[in-house]
């Protein structure tokens, strides 16, 4: 078994519950005859201890050969946390462990995996796969998801229809100003733009349609520098039906 539970819902609940974590290492801190280890998954933060009194040799040295960014799986026995951590979920207890398996090592990274990290914008771009392992970077990520996923349910309960209109529209066509466009790989002549999409969307409508919506790709072509990105998403809502604007207008602000 990979894992029994992840880094951050093990709780007082579960103490003397033999568990299996697996995560990357957090930090250690190294005491001489007791180690420490933070555990850390996309979940959150589990403590590891390994006490050369009541850990086996083999084990307890290994402890000691761990780095930042290590990919671990370890065994052992919830107990409950000496020196308690009110700050994180699962503060109240920690991993006696008994079984430590290292998975893959790292390098140490250029930047420590932190939310207050020591890395500038220009590094922690460069690895942006390191940067993803932040708490911050990835409550940015689970909170659009989660716009997103109740956005939809709430169109849903309404009666709208999510459709996908196409990207690129052969030219002549589109309705933007200044519209990107793209080659063919092999004629060097544009062939295909950028159309907005709500004149599909429009026609959806007069197609019958009382309520249609779209999180769409949108792309701009201008005030192009580094605080510009060429691409963002944006949502279009097209609908008719008059009850449904009623509830809009006195739900929406």
């Amino acid at each position: 078994m990979y894992r029994s539970h992840n880094c951050g819902e093990l709780n007082a609940s579960h103490i003397n519950t033999e568990v299996t974590l697996a995560g990357w290492v957090q930090k250690s801190r190294d005491k001489g005859f007791m180690n420490w280890v933070d555990l850390r998954d996309r979940y959150g933060i589990t403590q590891l201890i390994f006490d050369e009194s009541r850990t086996e040799k083999t084990v307890f040295e290994l402890a000691k050969t761990l780095g930042r960014e290590f990919v671990i799986q370890v065994k052992g026995t919830v107990i409950e946390r000496e020196s308690k951590n009110t700050t994180i979920p699962t503060g109240e207890i920690e991993i006696n462990v008994s079984e430590l398996n290292t998975l893959n090592e790292a390098l140490t990274p250029p930047f420590t995996i932190e939310d207050n990290t020591d890395g500038g914008d220009d590094i922690r771009m460069k690895y942006r796969y390191l940067d993803l392992r932040r708490n911050n970077v990835r409550g940015n990520l689970m909170l659009r998801h989660q716009i997103a996923f109740e956005t939809r349910r709430y169109l849903d309960q309404l009666g709208f229809i999510e459709v996908e209109t196409p990207v690129l529209q052969p030219i002549p066509g589109g309705a933007s100003a200044r519209p990107f466009i793209t080659h063919h790989n092999a004629l060097d002549i544009p062939l295909y733009m950028r159309v907005a999409n709500e004149l599909y969307l429009k026609r959806l409508i007069v197609g019958g349609f009382e309520g249609v919506y779209e999180f769409s790709k949108n792309f701009r072509n201008e005030g192009m520098d580094r605080t510009h990105n060429p691409e963002f998403t944006a949502m279009e809502i097209y609908v008719t039906k008059p009850s449904v604007l009623k509830r809009l207008s006195k739900e929406l602000p």
